[in-house]
């Protein structure tokens, strides 16, 4: 069984204009030593289905099986007793520490929560962590607005890892770092990751990000899986409409390759979680759309031993190849960018 498994998870929430339908269905699963990158458009529900995931918001339904243990119910007492298991990294550094804490005080709170040692052991613990981080041992006495945001997300990164948990939640744990800090924060996750034997669930909008700590890609799009593959797979064919269109919007570094490089955009905006369309959610952007995406929901299928998409019009061919919705398609498709709403 895998380390983390979500079947069929669901997150509701009941609003005066009606219900949001943030998370609609999501099953995947994470393997020990693992990172899975999770991709999407802002307001998809990637960072719903993370906070889900931890508990933080309650699951509608479906089921979040941790460790073998399904946790999806437990009662808060009883979960705090799996928590040290799964930890988070939150978005903003300035926002997720707590002010009026010194870093010393910030990552020892776990420990003390979670009745983990003796207070020498803990003051222990807090200088391998800070160690680990790259940051210096004298830091305990300092306040977290004395930081830059880089060295701010190294004390949140230290905080995840400070009960040694088997996963990380990353939820856009880089997207408010300049780049050159980006790269140092990967590094940096990435060297943990194997040292520790951390699985992650890399939550972010970057492509780019994603495709240098990914192992496997999860694309998701108005609160469904919409396709999963291994990194490489994903960059090099990726099969289901939207994930061609989101990668063919990555730039491209070299000048040469990038020049009459075609890049294509969804057209229209992404519909509201308040009132989505039936069939296939992305029917109405969809430059392939049919009459049997109007009305079918694509359930999530494999077409390969690692690949999962959900396409009407994806499809294993007798001849062991897979066929794109460009080539699967036929009877009203548009391939002109635009599709009737």
């Amino acid at each position: 069984m895998a380390l983390l498994e979500v079947t069929d998870l669901k997150a509701h929430f009941a609003t005066r204009r009606g219900t949001v339908y943030a998370v609609d269905g999501v099953s995947m699963a994470i393997e020990a030593g693992e990172t899975v990158g999770l991709v999407g458009e802002s307001g998809c529900g990637k960072s719903t289905l993370g906070k889900a995931i931890m508990r933080l918001i309650e699951p509608t339904f479906g089921t979040i099986a941790l460790d073998e243990v399904d946790i999806t119910h437990l009662t808060r007492r009883r979960l705090a007793g799996h928590r040290h298991k799964i930890q988070m990294i939150f978005q903003d550094p300035y926002a997720s520490l707590n002010p009026r804490a010194t870093v010393g005080r910030i990552l020892e709170e776990p420990m003390i929560v979670n009745k983990w040692g003796s207070k020498s052991e803990r003051v222990e613990r807090v200088a391998w962590l800070l160690d680990k981080v790259g940051l210096p041992t004298d830091s305990v006495k300092r306040f977290p607005h004395e930081y830059s945001g880089g060295q701010r997300q190294r004390i949140g990164i230290a905080r995840a890892i400070a009960l040694r948990p088997k996963i990380v939640i990353c939820d856009e744990a880089v997207s408010a770092l300049d780049v050159s800090i980006r790269a140092q924060i990967i590094n940096l996750m990435t060297d943990l990751r194997d040292e520790l034997g951390l699985s992650y669930l890399f939550i972010s909008h970057d492509l780019s990000t994603v495709e240098h700590i990914a192992d496997r890609v999860a694309v998701m799009y108005l609160g469904k899986i919409v396709e999963i593959a291994e990194s490489a797979s994903l960059w090099t064919r990726p099969l289901h409409p939207y994930s061609q269109l989101l990668t063919s919007a990555v730039p491209v570094p070299d000048p040469k390759f990038s020049k009459g490089r075609k890049r294509d955009i969804p057209g229209g905006e992404l519909p509201s979680p308040l009132n989505p369309p039936d069939g296939c959610k992305f029917h109405t952007r969809c430059p392939f759309v049919q009459s049997k995406c109007r009305t079918e929901e694509p359930p999530l299928l494999p077409v390969g031993a690692t690949h999962t998409v959900a396409c009407h019009f994806v499809d294993k061919q007798p001849d062991g190849t897979i066929s794109t919705p460009s080539q699967a398609g036929n009877g009203d498709s548009n391939i002109t960018g635009r599709s009737d709403r």
